[in-house]
């Protein structure tokens, strides 16, 4: 029966599977064909009982969420020169082995070793450069805080001093401030996670206008995850602006960087992201003071330029002025009722011209002095004598009428 299964994953069908544990076999097979290799991890959990030869631990890659399980010698842990504890960085030199009766993928380490400090500041530092090249700490990209943000989103750990620094220091400066708190892990393997899924949910309230990530102060491995990449990134790909609270002012993880303003501690976070109640009421007082003293100044400066004004030779005799231009106006109607009356002489005496010219240019005229038109019939104008014929009734037009006549032969 064994020789008719399919050779080969891809020559399976519905009618020719593979049983468990031909495939468990498959897979038992190809892992054991790799390599040990170096694979480096935080551990989670780490059991070691007294008597066994052999220690299991949880490997978690330290930017997502997976994890591998490993065996290891106790032997190899008591070479370490100190021994590991949950949350520390180290690197492992591992076969890969599969378990076919439980179908479970294990690491049987040989040696492990702590990741150097030197080690981890060197990849800080070339991941600092990579995110400075790509513009994620350029000034330009800072966003101003709003001057008073109705809703503060809080990331913090649960019940720790920092939750009550900002806490205390915005119910302090601006009690009528909310605040929108995730309370998440901010140390150990569950920090990149927590604090990135919880900046996203803040980052999506229309309502929150400001983020604060606040940690206490801690060793350098406590703060490393405040320096991830995910983390980071997720910073910088925020609408929101982020303020970055971490650690102490000597600590400088690389989301101070990418953060809109880094606060030196949490309290002095809470004094950035909202105003002191007590000093704008100070300033407001204030700035009501110099308002009423610019205004009575403006009133008194107005007030000695009308008397200024108001004491000048032509405002004492109010009518002086009136008078003047009533003056001015009848001269002016004076002279233009004369300058009229010439014009119109002048064209009286220019129309009469024209009219005794007309008339002496006027046909009428030329009739008044003895001549006569004669016309035919059809009132064509006779101009020669031989366009008269002698049976013809000729019409004559004289100063005053006309009267038909027959021409008489010659």
């Amino acid at each position: 029966m064994s020789s008719q299964l399919p050779a080969t994953a891809r020559e399976t069908t519905a009618s020719t599977p593979w049983p468990v544990r031909v495939l468990s076999m498959k897979i038992g097979d190809y892992v054991e064909k790799m390599s040990p290799l170096w694979v480096e991890g935080q551990i989670v959990q780490l059991n070691r009982r007294p008597g066994m030869s052999t220690a299991f631990l949880t490997l978690r890659d330290p930017d997502v969420d997976m994890s591998l399980s490993v065996a290891i010698p106790t032997g190899a842990l008591d070479a370490m020169p100190s021994p590991p504890q949950q949350g520390a960085r180290v690197v492992v030199h591992a076969k890969p082995t599969f378990w076919a009766k439980r179908g479970t993928l294990q690491l049987e380490a040989r040696q492990m070793r702590h990741v150097g400090v030197g080690e981890l500041l060197a990849r800080l530092e070339h991941l600092k450069q990579l995110l400075r090249s790509e513009g994620l700490f350029e000034p330009d990209r800072k966003r101003l805080l709003p001057f008073l943000p109705r809703r503060v989103g809080l990331i913090t750990g649960r019940a720790t001093a920092a939750e009550r620094d900002v806490l205390a220091g915005v119910a302090r400066r601006w009690p009528a401030a909310q605040v929108e708190v995730r309370q998440v892990a901010v140390q150990g393997t569950e920090t990149v996670a927590q604090v990135t899924a919880a900046l996203r949910e803040l980052d999506a309230m229309a309502e929150v206008e400001v983020i604060v990530v606040a940690r206490g102060g801690g060793s350098f491995e406590d703060l490393l995850p405040f320096s991830n990449e995910t983390l980071v990134r997720a910073a910088a790909a925020t609408r929101t602006p982020v303020v970055s609270a971490i650690g102490h002012e000597s600590d400088t993880p690389l989301l101070d960087f990418v953060a809109d303003l880094r606060a030196s501690t949490p309290t002095h976070a809470a004094a950035a992201v909202v105003p002191d109640v007590a000093d704008e009421l100070r300033g407001l007082v204030t700035v009501r003071r110099r308002s009423r003293r610019a205004i009575a100044t403006r009133i008194r400066s107005e007030r000695e330029r009308l008397e200024a004004l108001l004491s000048r030779p032509v405002m004492t005799d109010r009518a002086a002025i009136i008078t003047r231009h009533r003056d001015e106006v009848t001269d002016l109607v004076q002279r233009g009722r004369g300058r009229l009356a010439e014009r119109l002489v002048r064209e009286r005496d220019r129309s009469h011209q024209l009219l005794r010219h007309l008339r002496a240019v006027s046909p009428q005229h030329t009739l008044e002095r003895g001549y006569a038109v004669v016309r035919h019939a059809d009132g064509s104008i006779v101009r020669d004598r031989e366009e008269v014929d002698a049976a013809e009734l000729l019409r004559v037009t004289v100063a005053r009428g006309d009267f038909a006549v027959r021409p008489v032969a010659g």
